[in-house]
Order: structure tokens, then C-alpha cells, then sequence
């Protein structure tokens, strides 16, 4: 009797314990979320990033479109070495995803559109960020970044071979897009549509190629002429909305604080020539404000950049940046202000460029080069023909052959207001306009950085690789070292 219970009991005790393991099973497994990443949602979230380049404000004080109101640190430079490993785990480890995913298992993730379509406009954004990166730091891990436990300790490419790879990845890109398939899910810079991406592709081309103008004449040349009849022609912006987890940062920024001013450079460089735009750029000061809700240049007051001490100037007798970039004050501001990405009036500028080189494009330098303007203008809801027709006429702003880097250098860098990184290479670049440091600099040079040092811990971590980037860098790692297309 005791054998037959204890057969029973074990019997008994198998099948609760196989019961019970099949209900297990099922626990860690979360019915209200997916098991696996999306690539849609992937997507988005990489595009997410796209605001913490056109809404830094780090660069927007290198090249003084702002001047810092009390804690001028940013403004003196102090920061030398800033981390890039959170674009490598963050957006680019995004959008690597979306692409292995997508060669490993195309029939699992169609939910994303086209696979061909997901691995294009990943590639093509991992470009955007790329060249942004390089532009800050000069030689980074490329080729063999983003390996995850494979390769912890990563060696630096050049500069120039990224940016060369960088193109020749945005050529593959746009042929690799099918147009007529779906496009991708999750987009929310073209809603998918390819056209614009492959436009976009050869902006970005273009972009690079006139970065590589004083450096790689002739690379140069040939790339942009490739692209220069497939332009974007339409301005592309960042959509924020109007809720606190995806909102302007310049209206975050501004909620409680006023850290921000228009700078007196942008003041006096505009105001004179009656620029428009200055009015989108920046509110009144309030003690110039007459109230009638409309802002008039004469009320705009900018802050000197180079002070001691900033903070003696009370806020009620300076401009702020204008709500049309999301800012506008504590307490006020447009939580869903879009930021421009790319615009037809960089394009413009471009060719314009492009054009007083000599390169083949259609149309002159003079011709583009009041088109970018008016598109500026149009771009901030300011154009207004007469107003226009007298600013083109005033003699700073006509166009000059003889040194077409002045007159484009200095209109591109008001117009590409607010994108600070794209205004920071392209001075840097061209020269123009003629900046000067900040008279108390914290940075052991004194004079506004050329590019950013690599963080500390790559010296920790990634010795080996770091010691035979500096040989690539061509220079010391700090902010003096130029990029290797500066050769002003």
C-alpha cells in the first residue's frame, strides 16, 4: 500500500510539476508589449534625435547668434572634451538595428515598409549623423563602431575616409530605394515618402561635397555636380508638439529661465540693413516695446557677447530669441515651434557657391545667391517685396564676385539661424563672418574652438586606439586642431 501511494504521489507530482512548468513558461512573457523591436518604432525614435543636433545651443554660441545672460561658461569655452558615446549607443546603434534586422529576417519586420525602403533611409540617416560628428571631432570609430561585445575597443578612421565613405553611402542609399513600393512606417520627417528621401540624400552629398571644396577640389566638384539637379526644393523642418515629451527645447528652455539672448552681433548686423528676419529672430526688449504686439526692429536690443560679468545688464532692457524658434521669454514661447533641418535657402546658398567656382550647375551666383535670401525671408514669414528690393540694394548685402566667400558666408550664416552645428562648419569653412573670441575665455587658447576634444574616457577605455587617432588628427587634441577640410 505504501508503494502504490507513493506511485500515485509521484504520478500526481509529475504531471502538477509539467502543468506547472507550462504555465511558467508564459510569465516572463509581457501579452501588452512586443518581443521583439520594431523597426518603425525604431525609426521614429532615431529621428527623435535629429532635435539634439538643430536645437544645440552650444554651437549657436560659437558663431554668437545668442550671448549668455549670466552662466557664460558655454560662451567662454570652457568645455573642451565633450562624450560622443551616447551617439554610438543611442540613434547610430538605432539605426543599425533597423538595418540587421531587415538583412536578417526581411519577411519579420515588412511592418516597417519596404525593406529595401528601412535600409536606405537608415543609411541615410546614419550619414546625417556621421558627418555631423566628424565635423565635431574629426577622426571617430567608423568602420569598426557599433559591433557591440565583438569589438569594445574600436580603432579611429580618418576623417577623410568616413567622409569619402559617407558619400559613397549616400550614392548606394538612393539607389537602393524603390520608389514605387511602400514607403517606411514611422517616419516622421517625410511620412515616407522616397522622392524626398532620395532628395534629401543628395542635399546631405551636397553638403559634404562643399566641405571637401578647398581640400578635394576636384572630388568636390565632380559630387556636387552629380546631385545639384536633385536638390531638396522645399524647406524641411524638425515637428515638434505642442506636449512636454516632445516639445521645442527652446520652449523648455525658456519656461523658468531666461539664460538666452539675441546677441548684439546679430543686432548690429542686421538692424542697419533693415533685415526683416531679425524681427522672427528675436522679441522686443521690454523697455523698447511700445505694445502694440508687433515687433519692430528699432525694439530689439541685442547683448554684447564678451562681458566680465553679463548679469549687470537687467533683462528688461534686452532682446530675447523670438518665439518663431520656440523661445521667447520665461513663461512664453510656441511649445510646437518646427526647427529647420535643411531649407531651400541653404540649397541655394550652395549653388550659389557652386556656381562662383565654376562648377556646372544651373543658373549664376548672383541669381541663387538672392534666391537663398528671399527663401530666408519667405522661410520666416517676413517677405515682403519692397522691404526685400531695399535690402538686396544695401551695399553690405550686394552681392561681391571679387569675394563671393564674404557675401555668401556672411548672408548663409544669418540665414541658417538657428542651426548652430551647420553655421559653426560652414564659418569655420569659409572664413566669413569675421568672429572674435570671447574676451575672457576659460579654454587654455583663447580663441572660439576649431573642434571638440574626445572625451576622457576614451583615454581609459580605448587607449590604444585613442593614441593612434591623434596621429590621424594631425594636431593635439583640444579645440585647436582644425578638421581636416579647414584649410583656412
Amino acid at each position: 500500500m505504501k508503494n502504490r501511494i507513493k506511485q500515485v504521489c509521484l504520478v500526481l507530482f509529475g504531471f502538477i510539476f509539467a502543468a506547472g512548468c507550462n504555465e511558467f513558461g508564459t510569465l516572463n512573457i509581457d501579452p501588452n508589449n512586443v518581443s521583439s523591436a520594431q523597426t518603425n518604432l525604431l525609426l521614429t525614435n532615431s529621428q527623435k534625435s535629429i532635435s539634439s543636433v538643430v536645437g544645440a545651443v552650444t554651437p549657436g554660441l560659437y558663431v554668437q547668434y545668442f550671448a549668455e545672460t549670466q552662466y557664460d561658461e558655454d560662451s567662454r569655452y570652457q568645455a573642451v572634451k565633450f562624450d560622443f558615446n551616447g551617439w554610438y549607443s543611442g540613434v547610430l546603434k538605432d539605426l543599425n538595428e533597423i538595418i540587421r534586422l531587415n538583412e536578417l529576417d526581411p519577411e519579420a519586420f515588412i511592418g516597417g515598409g519596404n525593406t529595401d525602403n528601412q535600409i536606405a533611409v537608415a543609411r541615410i540617416m546614419k550619414v546625417y549623423f556621421m558627418q555631423m560628428m566628424v565635423d565635431r571631432w574629426g577622426p571617430l570609430p567608423y568602420s569598426e563602431a557599433l559591433k557591440g561585445n565583438e569589438n569594445y575597443k574600436p580603432k579611429y578612421d580618418s576623417a577623410d575616409a568616413i567622409y569619402a565613405d559617407l558619400i559613397n553611402e549616400l550614392k548606394s542609399a538612393t539607389t537602393q530605394i524603390k520608389v514605387g513600393s511602400t514607403g517606411v512606417n514611422g517616419d516622421i520627417i517625410f511620412d515616407g515618402d522616397m522622392t524626398q528621401w532620395i532628395k534629401f540624400a543628395n542635399t546631405l552629398r551636397a553638403r559634404l561635397a562643399l566641405r571637401l571644396a578647398d581640400k578635394s577640389s576636384s572630388l568636390a566638384k565632380s559630387e556636387f555636380e552629380s546631385v545639384a539637379g536633385s536638390l531638396l526644393d522645399t524647406d524641411v523642418f524638425y515637428p515638434y508638439l505642442a506636449e512636454t515629451a516632445n516639445q521645442n527645447p527652446w520652449y523648455g528652455a525658456f519656461q523658468t529661465r531666461a539664460d538666452y539672448a539675441i546677441s548684439e552681433l546679430m543686432d548690429e548686423f542686421m538692424t542697419p540693413k533693415g533685415d526683416m528676419r531679425l524681427t522672427k529672430y528675436a522679441n522686443p526688449a521690454p523697455l523698447q516695446d511700445n505694445g502694440d504686439g508687433i515687433t519692430q526692429i528699432e525694439e530689439i536690443v541685442g547683448h554684447p557677447y564678451s562681458m566680465a560679468n553679463p548679469g549687470d545688464i537687467p533683462n528688461a532692457e534686452i532682446s530675447f530669441p523670438g518665439a518663431a524658434i520656440g523661445a521667447g521669454g520665461p513663461g512664453v514661447g510656441q511649445q510646437d515651434a518646427p526647427l529647420p533641418i535643411v531649407t531651400k535657402s541653404e540649397v541655394h546658398f550652395m549653388l550659389a557657391e557652386a556656381a562662383a567656382r565654376g562648377w556646372n550647375v544651373t543658373g549664376d551666383a548672383p541669381t541663387h545667391y538672392g534666391l537663398a535670401i528671399k527663401a530666408s525671408w519667405e522661410q520666416w514669414g517676413v517677405y515682403d517685396e519692397a522691404a526685400y528690393t531695399s535690402y538686396m540694394a544695401h551695399a553690405d548685402v550686394v552681392y561681391d564676385a571679387t569675394n563671393y566667400k564674404k557675401s555668401i558666408g556672411e548672408q548663409k550664416w544669418v540665414a541658417l539661424f538657428p542651426l548652430g552645428y551647420e553655421a559653426w562648419a560652414e564659418w569655420r569653412r569659409i572664413g566669413y563672418p569675421q568672429l572674435e573670441a570671447h574676451e575672457y575665455a576659460l579654454n587654455p587658447s583663447g580663441q572660439i574652438p576649431l573642434r571638440h576634444a574626445y572625451p576622457a574616457s576614451e583615454l581609459s577605455l580605448n587607449a590604444d586606439s585613442y593614441n593612434a587617432a591623434l596621429g590621424l588628427l594631425g594636431g593635439p587634441d583640444d579645440e585647436t586642431t582644425r578638421i581636416f577640410w579647414d584649410v583656412d
